[in-house]
């Protein structure tokens, strides 16, 4: 899905984002789908975070998401983050994998539980 979201952001980054925040065209399966931060920090794509500081973003266990997230982010190439993160609904952190590029300005992302 993240190949989907970077052919989507560079065709129209504004609609992308867009489609993202609401999970249309394709773009959310159950509890995947794809974020986005800008060059500011902030969430530009999230279901529920759009706005708030991606850049700030911790773990269960405190370790800094948000800022891995945009340092290992490369333009053309994907990285893995791997944390604790709790499914939707619940409070239990179980491991997640998060798959992480970088498009222009935006940091995108899209992560699984495992």
């Amino acid at each position: 899905m993240l190949e989907k979201a970077v052919a989507e952001v560079k065709k129209d980054k504004g609609a992308a984002l867009a489609k993202f925040n609401k999970g249309e065209g394709g773009f959310k399966d159950r509890d995947l789908y794809p974020f986005c931060g800008g060059a500011d920090g902030n969430f530009t794509a999230h279901p529920a975070l759009q706005g708030k500081s991606l850049k700030e973003l911790k773990d269960k266990a405190g370790k800094a998401l948000g800022e891995e997230f945009y340092k290992i982010a490369k333009e053309g190439q994907i990285s893995e983050v791997n944390y604790m993160w709790p499914r939707p609904g619940t409070e239990q952190p179980v491991q997640k994998v998060t798959y992480v590029t970088k498009i222009g300005d935006q940091v995108c992302a899209v992560g699984y539980y495992k």
